[in-house]
């Protein structure tokens, strides 16, 4: 069982480097999975809008919008795995991302 943890420990540990890395592909991830209701949920809002000015704020939300919100939500999320030990870094990691592909499959998602 030593050996098990040793071999989780050193796997978080080689991870740990891409920390940044690994945060902005989870805060994108889960923004990609959010985005078309946002998106559906804006285009019901704004039915009736004039079309310029549909087309710019579907334009600020997608472009400055997503890009803010992963620009600062990642830096936080890099934060808090950093403060993890290695064998709990990579147990986080790998289950953040299982449970994002679980519900991907089950919201019908494409990869």
């Amino acid at each position: 069982m030593e050996i098990i943890t040793s071999l989780i420990a050193d796997v978080g540990n080689w991870i740990r480097p891409w920390i940044d890395d690994i945060s902005t592909a989870t805060v994108t991830c889960v923004l990609v999975m959010f985005a078309a209701d946002i998106n559906r949920f804006m285009r019901k809002q704004l039915i009736g809008t004039n079309f310029i000015i549909r087309t710019m704020i579907f334009i600020l939300i997608n472009a400055f919008g997503y890009g803010l919100f992963i620009v600062t939500t990642a830096p936080f999320l890099s934060k808090q795995l950093s403060q993890l030990a290695n064998h709990w870094l990579i147990s986080v990691v790998i289950s953040i991302f299982i449970i994002i592909g679980i519900w991907a499959q089950r919201h019908r998602q494409q990869v």
